[in-house]
């Protein structure tokens, strides 16, 4: 006799099948015959299976994390705005002024961006990944939050020597 049978849905007993430590699934294996009298289930019950550890703290923190910088940008990866690392950002008149309510993370790099400062430093100092900053500073750019400066470059592509120095010797301050 299957569940059925009984008017049972068979979804329904398969939590009952687990605890008694064996399944009906439809009468696989069983098919027609009957159990003796006096014989028990093929598989004794056994002690229910202890639960999984917790997760530790640090592991939940991480996948909130991804789950934030996902909702942070909207799934996107990459900014509409060409930025790189050493990208200056300085906040606009409009950005400092602005009384429309804007999303958190904008309102906390336009406060960061008073003064001129890269991407990276931005990432850095908000704890988050540098490409949701990418992103978000891309997104500001273009509602015209935040000026992005053009990187101090020769014609050819290639970082202006200064610039170089002035890296290095900040790099050397740390």
């Amino acid at each position: 006799m299957n569940t059925e049978d009984w008017g049972e849905d068979p979804a329904e007993s398969t939590f009952a099948d687990v605890l008694n430590g064996f399944t009906l699934n439809g009468g696989r294996g069983r098919r027609g015959r009957a159990e003796p009298e006096g014989r028990h289930a093929e598989h004794e019950p056994s002690a229910p299976t202890p639960a999984a550890a917790p997760q530790a703290a640090g592991e939940q923190d991480e996948q909130a994390a991804i789950v934030r910088a996902y909702a942070w940008t909207g799934g996107r990866t990459r900014s509409e705005v060409p930025l790189q690392i050493e990208t200056l950002v300085s906040t606009s008149e409009h950005g400092s002024t602005t009384t429309e309510p804007l999303q958190a993370e904008y309102r906390a790099i336009a406060d960061l961006c008073v003064q001129t400062r890269s991407v990276a430093e931005i990432a850095a100092l908000l704890a988050i990944p540098l490409g949701v900053s990418k992103v978000l500073v891309g997104d500001m750019a273009g509602l015209g939050l935040v000026f992005v400066h053009a990187a101090d470059q020769a014609g050819d592509g290639v970082p202006n020597l200064g610039l170089m120095e002035r890296v290095l010797s900040g790099l050397r301050r740390l």
